[in-house]
């Protein structure tokens, strides 16, 4: 193997590890979504109540959509900072506002798609509906919210890495290219 594929397995090499650490960060996310969704199913109003009727369509937006788009938003922020700073080192790359509407963007376009995965597991004539007679919201392990609000945040997350890594985090690469060339730079002037 020459140099061309040694450079292309590190590059791999480093990409799987991005990969494993945008995955903690994505696990610490789940725990964190999923106990801001405990919360809200807790002290807010049922789950499946309706919203708002969105239109003759016979669905409606309901508490879950709204709670899972919070849990969302909560997450997303504590994602945003540990992939800044541990996954992707982009902290001194490039302003905090910078990178973060971006990486929310991403996460909402998620969120959008998550919603409708979502409203498919729990919307009791859809062809992948979970069985209300497993998922009877008897405890939290039979829960039919917790558990597709799961289902959903496993389907997304490839999704959301790599766009988070090819256009989120992208200031890194061109901020490490910036920084070699001022060290060149400064090398050349020290006498």
């Amino acid at each position: 193997m020459g140099s061309r594929g040694a450079a292309l397995m590190t590059r791999h090499r480093r990409n799987v590890g991005l990969l494993v650490r945008f995955g903690v960060v994505g696990a610490s996310g789940v725990l964190v979504n999923l106990l801001t969704l405990v919360l809200l199913r807790r002290f807010g109003p049922h789950f499946d109540e309706a919203v708002v009727a969105l239109g003759s369509s016979g669905f409606n937006l309901r508490w879950y959509h709204v709670y899972s788009t919070i849990a969302f938003l909560v997450a997303n922020l504590s994602n945003f900072q540990l992939n800044r700073t541990w996954t992707f080192k982009s902290n001194l790359a490039a302003p905090w506002w910078r990178e973060y509407w971006p990486f929310l963007a991403v996460g909402l376009a998620g969120q959008v798609i998550g919603l409708a995965l979502l409203t498919l597991l729990m919307h009791p004539g859809s062809p992948i509906s979970l069985p209300r007679e497993v998922f009877d919201d008897s405890s939290g392990l039979r829960n039919r919210l917790y558990w597709s609000q799961l289902i959903v945040i496993v389907l997304v997350t490839p999704l959301s890495f790599v766009l988070n890594k090819l256009w989120t985090f992208a200031a890194v690469r061109s901020a490490r290219l910036g920084l070699l060339e001022e060290r060149r730079s400064d090398d050349v002037r020290v006498p």
